[in-house]
């Protein structure tokens, strides 16, 4: 029989400390379970310091154990690789899956358990947990703002569309397949530019006026997050490009550009468009507030995506560009073919991270009383009525912002695996 050495385990008695090292770890987290879900502490006899520190020792020890390299058995490995390189891995392991246990059971208490979603008043909320009902009472306004009730069918069917004809790509055609580009870039922004002006602002084709004060919740999230992603990419690619330019005029006059927008913080780029620009407009020249606030926010946020975008134009090696000259490719016919598809496929991650920026910021036009979903939030929380249950509101808020993140965060990660390509 082998000689065991438990400070150094390798692969002459690897079974012998695979199965104690498992062990150990499941009898770890097995107590932390116990005492996190039913309060029963089985090293209650023991000193309460050394109660509560043995888990994470057995723990320690049970990684350890388990702790061989190139074992040939995949998970372990992989185990192995990721979360149990050295004991300083092991703790932190450890340290996050016991504050996981610990956290569940509270959670679900006031989540779920103990959470109270029947009635119409705050008097229905009499348990310790969340009162959801506050979410139910207050969601059409969450949802639609101050829109009136009775036309909210418009924005229904203004965004039932938009997602149609978002997908528009998915249509197995070759001819259509050359003019996607252009349908996306020009005919789609248009397209929804003009549903949202006469479908839910109305005022034309016998539609009542709504005016953009009365817009709000996660809908006016949606249309300034919208607007915002479509006009600040095509203007920071421009603005990239302008950077990069061997016209001086051009070059300086971009430059400029950017680190002054760049330079200036969000809320005042937004109060500025608010109370000073229509200062500077005549007399009888309106521009709608919302309007303003697009433009402000896109031309902030191009600013960011510009210098994503230069990025990957630097990250282009020179044999690029004399290739595609030695083709006879102009300025522009080169850079649309050639180098801005690989310049964009290397800054994927950098683009999609400026956007869930984007999204995240439009709480900010409340400075400008505009009132998003947040911003409702805030509203709703100084009801009378409902005092005492932001909580509530802002793990709501938290949930929706989150699911929006994660679902362009997956697409964005997608979009790298499908355009990948070996440099």
């Amino acid at each position: 029989m082998n000689k065991l050495n438990f400070l150094k385990p390798d692969k002459k008695n690897m079974t012998t400390y695979l199965y104690s090292g498992s062990f150990l770890f499941f009898i770890s987290l097995f107590d932390v379970f116990l005492s996190s879900f039913f309060k029963i502490n089985i090293t209650s006899f023991l000193p309460n310091f050394i109660s509560f520190l043995l888990p994470l020792a057995l723990g320690i020890i049970g990684l350890h154990l388990i702790r061989i390299e190139f074992s040939g058995i995949k998970n372990l490995d992989l185990l192995n690789k990721n979360i149990n390189t050295n004991t300083f891995n092991a703790i932190l392991t450890l340290l996050i899956i016991f504050v996981i246990i610990k956290s569940i059971p509270g959670a679900l208490s006031w989540f779920i358990i103990d959470a109270n979603i029947a009635g119409d008043t705050k008097e229905a909320c009499t348990g310790s947990g969340a009162c959801w009902t506050y979410i139910k009472i207050w969601l059409n306004r969450f949802i639609y703002g101050m829109y009136p009730n009775e036309l909210q069918w418009r924005i229904n069917i203004s965004f039932i569309l938009l997602i149609a004809l978002a997908f528009v790509g998915l249509i197995p055609s070759e001819k259509l397949k050359k003019f996607l580009t252009l349908y996306y870039v020009v005919i789609y922004p248009i397209l929804a530019f003009i549903l949202i002006y006469y479908l839910i602002s109305g005022g034309s084709l016998g539609l009542e006026w709504v005016e953009t004060g009365a817009w709000g919740g996660l809908s006016l999230t949606f249309i300034v997050s919208f607007f915002c992603l479509i006009f600040c990419f095509p203007v920071g690619m421009f603005l990239a490009l302008g950077r990069r330019s061997q016209l001086p005029t051009v070059r300086y006059i971009s430059v400029g550009f950017i680190e002054f927008w760049r330079g200036v913080p969000l809320i005042t780029v937004l109060f500025m468009s608010s109370v000073m620009f229509p200062m500077f407009l005549p007399e009888d020249f309106f521009m709608d507030k919302l309007v303003r606030v697009i433009i402000a926010i896109s031309l902030f946020e191009a600013a960011y995506v510009a210098e994503v975008i230069r990025g990957g134009l630097q990250a282009l090696p020179r044999g690029q560009y004399d290739a595609a000259k030695s083709l006879g490719m102009g300025y522009w016919k080169l850079h649309i073919f050639v180098i801005l598809p690989q310049a964009l496929k290397l800054v994927i991650p950098g683009i999609a991270n400026t956007f869930l920026a984007l999204v995240k910021d439009t709480p900010l036009i409340f400075v400008v009383g505009l009132l998003e979903l947040v911003g409702m939030l805030n509203l709703a929380k100084t009801n009378p009525k409902w005092l005492g249950f932001a909580m509530e509101g802002y793990v709501f808020a938290a949930i929706i912002f989150w699911i929006i993140c994660y679902a362009m965060s997956r697409y964005s990660y997608n979009l790298e695996l499908k355009y990948k390509t070996e440099r």
